[in-house]
């Protein structure tokens, strides 16, 4: 048993996560939806209900697959600014709890509670009266783990799904990580799972029995030193307080199916384009692009670029997107590719002076264009879909998904 209600030396970190969080704001907001399974998304799935991943559903799973597995699912269209107005509600609730407060997306974060037992009571206490504000106040499950790590915090918290509490005993830590299955470390996907594998590694114990060096020779020497490490519980990353934003950026899952090249250009184009644009309401300019890419044998791999300048001009971010993505060309071809992604950092607070702009002197204003800026009057005023490129009329470039709320 690894949940109990005091513990010393406290573990404090808390790993918070919305359950089948689009899904469960679909069945919050449509109470014909309660209990039944529920796909949001048609041509590839962003999210579905429990009782759709009951049937093997998983995401971002093509929508045709999802449904020969679950014929009787429920298909709804995302609602975006529903998922973001419950995160920024959500995140709300998460900064009354504590001000030690990290993101991780816009249905997950990390919180750091030690030291507040006398104003708010124990961790397991804290994790109580979150879930429980959460649910009344937002309308949605939640589940917490609780560990002394962040990645035990993590893996606490997917044990413990659906909306459950889970806390990892201080001193029991290794008894309960070690009988997990390999997957459940930060990191391990298909094919490195099929790696270990193959050296009859299937638990994170049988991982952590190895020597590093064996493990590395196995991975690598980046993959190996890390996955050792976190079998080991060896985690001494501490929740980093949200200090401001630190960058912008939005993802598209494209399914298990070929993607062509100019669908996937369009995909990179129509994320630039949205990007840049929440930028610029952001009043915040970036120097480095950032490419995220995942292929169909489930590895990432991330490539980016740093601009001689903080801008937020549509087309120099898009000219460093695309020759990134272009780089990237042969992988794709070999692999596969069923995310695109792309994140602006290295931002620059001082945007909201850089993106002044004289409209007969664009010269003068090197962080947007005037056709930037007049772009965003006419999606302001008419919509984002009043205007839009001609490269993207006739494409379906996907649902954008922001990796935190603004």
């Amino acid at each position: 048993m690894f949940v109990t209600d005091f513990a010393k030396p406290e573990a404090s970190i808390m790993h918070a996560d919305l359950d089948s969080f689009y899904a469960s704001v679909e069945q919050r907001d449509d109470p014909r939806l309660r209990g039944r399974p529920v796909l949001v998304g048609g041509g590839v799935v962003l999210a579905a209900s429990y009782e759709a991943k009951a049937y093997g559903v998983r995401t971002p799973m093509n929508g045709a697959q999802a449904r020969a597995l679950c014929p009787h699912a429920i298909v709804v269209p995302p609602r975006m600014d529903a998922y973001i107005e419950a995160s920024k509600a959500v995140f709300e609730i998460f900064r009354s709890t504590t001000p030690l407060v990290e993101g991780i997306s816009v249905d997950e974060a990390f919180l750091e509670v030690g030291g507040l037992g006398k104003i708010s009571g124990t961790p397991v206490q804290i994790a109580t009266g979150l879930r429980r504000e959460v649910k009344e106040q937002v309308g949605l499950p939640i589940t917490v783990g609780i560990a002394c790590t962040k990645f035990l915090a993590k893996v606490a918290s997917a044990v413990g799904k659906p909306d459950g509490l889970l806390l990892v005993e201080p001193g029991r830590e290794l008894e309960f990580l070690h009988p997990l299955k390999i997957e459940r470390l930060w990191g391990v996907g298909k094919v490195t799972a099929e790696k270990l594998h193959a050296f009859d590694i299937d638990t994170i114990g049988d991982l952590a029995s190895h020597s590093e060096a064996s493990i590395v020779s196995i991975l690598g020497k980046g993959a190996g030193h890390h996955l050792h490490s976190l079998a080991n519980n060896r985690d001494p990353r501490r929740v980093q307080t949200y200090r401001g934003r630190s960058s912008i950026g939005a993802q598209h899952a494209l399914g298990r199916g070929p993607t062509s090249r100019q669908d996937l250009e369009a995909s990179l184009i129509s994320l630039v384009d949205r990007v840049t644009q929440r930028m610029r309401a952001a009043e915040r300019t970036g120097r480095t692009v950032v490419l995220r890419l995942r292929f169909g044998d489930f590895t990432r791999v991330t490539r980016s670029h740093t601009l001689g300048r903080a801008t937020a001009d549509t087309q120099d971010i898009l000219d460093a997107s695309l020759t990134l993505l272009r780089d990237a060309g042969s992988l794709i071809a070999d692999r596969g590719i069923t995310l695109v992604g792309v994140t602006v950092s290295n931002i620059d607070r001082s945007g909201a002076e850089q993106l002044e702009l004289q409209f007969d002197k664009p010269r003068d204003a090197p962080s947007a264009s005037a056709l930037d800026l007049a772009l965003d009057g006419v999606h302001t005023k008419f919509g984002k879909k009043a205007l839009t490129r001609g490269v993207l009329l006739g494409r379906d470039s996907g649902m954008s998904v922001p990796l935190l709320p603004d």
